[in-house]
């Protein structure tokens, strides 16, 4: 699925000088290591403010407590992601209150947000948190507008550098959370994350709460919590900053390249929904697609993912079971067939081999045995 070393081997000397700094400087926790590297977010991102902290499960934490969410609010958000998206908000002190997909993106569907805003449970609603799953930004224009004056916290984790309407995603809402955990786009050597935002009073309460409420050394305003980002993790993400955007545009290519593939061997399928063939993902309009994943529908996943595996091929169920099916979510009381297009999606989605760095040849071998399977 993703080979580390190819991306790692001509950033070795570049990336052990950036670490040899932080030995000599001894900022092991935050520091300057990590301060640089959120102003050079910042910039990129076009956006205020970046607060660096220790996963992408805090940053989610950081953004919604900082944005005010907490015991007595709902936020809205969707069945078919990580399960970070709802566990930071039940750690908020929240209530997740779930919305059903699009299935030809797989992010939150605008109109269903819209018609729990306007059911019994929209009063207590103060946030939706659209999640920009596989680097396909959600529809932030009408999320905005359904949404009215209730806070937009963006679940960001795989869509660092992609955009909506010409804007990048950690930009879109009043705040945002990414993960820089290894397997992502732009990627820490172990956890971290970022809260970003254009409100100075959001990011410097994500600060404070960050090192356990503290805005002055052993004096707590309020009670916050231990996730702060280490310096190595900085100096690292620092160096790998600078190349994003290329690795980005290769993983635009990449995806270009299974499309062509898939098509040259009559594989693709129109429409929503597979039947003998595959549906392939797709760029919407008005959008920038940074291809953190790439994710075709089938409908016979398992039995595929299985073939694929015994050639020797990776791939991965991202995600095997919704969100409400979770045993630890039960409490949440929603039953099978509540969300039918996150289920069937769970039935039906395979991501398969994508990273910048990835030849052609090997790709022609993952269609190749696709269409042998199907054949």
């Amino acid at each position: 699925m993703l080979d580390l070393k190819r991306q790692y081997q001509p950033l070795h000397e570049e990336l052990l000088a950036a670490l040899a700094v932080v030995l000599e400087t001894q900022q092991f926790i935050l520091g300057e290591p990590v301060a640089a590297f959120e102003r050079a977010a910042a910039a990129q991102l076009g956006v205020a403010q970046a607060v660096g902290c220790s996963s992408g499960t805090d940053a989610l934490w950081l953004a919604l407590a900082a944005a005010g969410i907490g015991p007595g609010a709902s936020v809205v958000t969707t069945p078919f992601s990580f399960f970070a998206s709802v566990s930071a908000i039940l750690r908020a002190g929240a209530t997740p209150v779930l919305a059903d997909i699009d299935p030809a993106t797989f992010n939150l569907a605008p109109a269903a947000v819209e018609a729990v805003l306007n059911g019994a449970q929209g009063a207590a609603v103060k946030a939706v948190l659209p999640v920009h799953l596989y680097g396909q930004p959600a529809d932030c224009t009408a999320l905005r507008q359904i949404a009215g004056e209730r806070k937009l916290i963006e679940d960001a984790a795989q869509a660092w550098g992609a955009e909506w309407n010409g804007m990048k995603a950690g930009g879109l809402g009043d705040a945002a959370a990414f993960s820089f955990y290894p397997t992502k786009n732009l990627s820490a050597a172990g956890d971290a994350g970022m809260v970003t935002t254009n409100s100075d009073e959001l990011a410097e309460r994500a600060r404070m709460l960050r090192q356990h409420g503290m805005r002055r050394r052993y004096y707590h305003d309020e009670v916050g919590w231990n996730t702060r980002m280490d310096g190595f993790q900085g100096a690292i993400l620092a160096v790998k900053l600078r190349y994003i955007e290329g690795w980005n545009e290769a993983r635009r290519a990449v995806a270009q390249r299974y499309h062509a593939l898939f098509a040259a061997a009559g594989l693709a399928e129109g429409g929503l929904y597979p039947s003998r063939g595959v549906v392939l993902p797709h760029e919407v309009a008005n959008s920038r697609h940074v291809w953190h994943q790439y994710v075709i529908r089938t409908a016979r996943r398992d039995e595929l993912r299985a073939f694929l595996a015994s050639r020797r091929i990776g791939s991965e169920i991202y995600y095997p079971v919704p969100l409400h099916r979770q045993d630890a979510l039960k409490g949440l009381g929603y039953a099978e067939g509540s969300f039918p297009e996150a289920e069937r999606a769970a039935r039906e989605v395979l991501a398969l081999p994508i990273f910048p760095e990835i030849r052609e040849d090997e790709q022609q071998t993952v269609v190749a045995a696709i269409a042998e399977f199907l054949s």
